[in-house]
């Protein structure tokens, strides 16, 4: 598909006042399930070399790399179920990452996958759901009192195809009250940790992903799917050294996801590397008529193929040629990581960097104007406002200034996406490929594509970088992060586990903390 038709689509559909009936399904009647179609070609598991590490632990290998051994008859799905369970059992009273956990009906699909055999790419691939999905049958509290005894009847879209292709729920992710903040309590107390940082509760561990950033971090789940409004894919996995991936808006249904805002929540996995991040999108993506924002898009590129490293003589390399964009200020934070990421890239076959410039409007258009985005989340709630505005608990603050909007200013800035979004396709990418980010608003605001891997760790916390691409070109963020990550090791570095005297009793003793309203709404997506 050529890109002058992807900007036509992607335009078309940004112009498009969509997304109404996609977010009203969670809060009215629930609907039918979707039937778990692809817009693509099939997805296929790649035959990869499996690491030491992996063979030796389950819960080391990437989820590429489980599957791999289960295809091999080298790993049963219980015995790594099992393992994951095993470890959330004993790990999980500190890191707090799930809300809930199916062990039981985990340990029953896993069984059934190893006497029946595979069927799907994520066949006996144990999951962690964010809490803000419908699971069947388990409660999706989207940490909010709103929802404290909600159990839907049906599965969002996405979670029926990750199960339909063979992946099994192991439980739901901690996340921020409503997919606001950093996951806590409804009253602010801070729940979920960075996995890299345990018995340090305050170390942030990135936007309302934490749950199921942490899951996949802390070896307790082989990968997961969030959602993204305000950086809440990316930035955990920044935080805690994953690959995540935000693709463009309507390549995975939001039907069955609790809505944040219509125009700018994408789902889209958490995982270990560019392969098993092109595994499950692979996986979520495609039509769905629960979503009109799913439909009559481009095909959906070949995922797994663009996350497969390229050797030429031995040597790794770009798949495609690649104008890689550096903004001017790209280096004004975690400096030496980003200065050795830069070296890294430049010295790949295929690689060209690109310096680029903001407009001299950009921070107003990627600041003032996003408070946009609280009059879209406040109208679905707006019947539980009137009725008991305690329900909203610690973030009740952002969502009252949604209502202090006007009509005007909420068409102002609408003008004002629609000039960010010519700002972004016809001037800073206009000289690149794909953009080097400093922050994910921009990208979040417009719909545009997202990844985020790992690139080292500044005083012991792993730092990444964010790439953000052109519509619907998923396969070119993935091509450079794979090359990337064919000549580097950070993404395969996990952090240490808790120490046993850190499990349980000593942080029930030690207070959490716990953000105020004013800090909710400061750190509100």
């Amino acid at each position: 598909m050529s890109r002058t038709l992807n900007r036509r689509v992607f335009l078309a559909g940004s112009a498009a006042a969509t997304g109404a009936v996609v977010g009203g399904t969670a809060l009215a009647a629930p609907a039918a399930a979707s039937p778990a179609t692809t817009a693509g070609a099939a997805p296929y598991l790649p035959d990869i070399p499996v690491r030491d590490a992996a063979r030796r632990d389950p819960t080391e290998a990437t989820l590429a790399e489980a599957a791999v051994l289960m295809r091999q008859r080298k790993l049963k799905s219980a015995t790594l179920v099992e393992a994951y369970l095993d470890r959330i059992d004993t790990f999980d009273s500190t890191y707090q990452a799930y809300a809930v956990v199916t062990g039981a009906t985990a340990l029953t699909a896993a069984r059934k996958a190893d006497r029946e055999g595979g069927r799907g790419v994520l066949s006996g691939i144990p999951l962690c759901i964010k809490d803000n999905y419908f699971t069947r049958g388990v409660p999706t509290r989207c940490n909010s009192l709103i929802f404290e005894d909600f159990v839907p009847d049906h599965d969002a879209t996405a979670v029926a195809r990750l199960t339909a292709a063979g992946g099994i729920v192991l439980g739901k992710g901690q996340m921020g009250p409503l997919a606001t903040t950093r996951a806590t309590t409804p009253n602010g107390t801070v729940t979920t940790v960075n996995a890299w940082t345990p018995d340090n509760p305050a170390t942030d561990p990135g936007g309302s992903s934490t749950g199921p950033a942490c899951s996949v971090a802390g070896r307790m789940a082989s990968s997961s799917i969030g959602t993204q409004t305000g950086g809440s894919i990316v930035q955990p996995s920044n935080r805690q050294n994953l690959t995540g991936l935000k693709p463009t808006m309507g390549r995975v249904s939001a039907h069955g996801v609790i809505p944040l805002s219509y125009t700018r929540d994408h789902p889209g996995p958490l995982a270990r590397d560019a392969m098993d991040a092109a595994l499950m999108l692979s996986v979520m993506a495609g039509p769905d008529p629960a979503d009109p924002r799913t439909l009559g898009l481009p095909r959906l590129p070949d995922l797994v193929r663009a996350a497969t490293p390229v050797l030429s003589r031995g040597r790794v390399k770009l798949r495609r040629a690649t104008r890689i964009g550096v903004p001017a200020d790209f280096l004004n934070s975690a400096a030496d990581v980003r200065r050795a990421f830069l070296a890294t890239l430049d010295a790949i076959p295929g690689v060209t960097l690109v310096d680029v410039t903001y407009p001299a409007d950009w921070g107003l258009l990627t600041g003032t104007f996003n408070d946009a985005r609280l009059s879209e989340r406040t109208e679905p709630f707006r019947h539980w406002l009137q009725e008991d505005p305690t329900k909203f608990g610690v973030s009740l603050l952002s969502w009252l200034q949604g209502l202090m909007l006007s009509g005007d200013e909420w068409i102002t800035a609408q003008r004002a996406k629609n000039h960010l979004l010519r700002e972004v396709l016809d001037g800073v990418m206009a000289r690149c490929d794909v953009l080097l980010q400093t922050g994910p608003v921009p990208f979040d605001i417009l719909g545009l594509p997202e990844l985020a891997f790992p690139a080292g760790f500044v005083a012991g916390i792993p730092s990444g970088v964010i790439l953000g691409g052109q519509p619907y070109e998923e396969d070119r963020l993935l091509e450079v992060a794979a090359a990337y990550q064919a000549v580097t090791d950070w993404h395969t570095r996990r952090p240490a586990d808790p120490s046993p005297a850190a499990t349980g009793k000593r942080l029930a003793a030690a207070p959490r903390p716990r953000l105020s309203a004013e800090e909710a709404a400061a750190q509100s997506a």
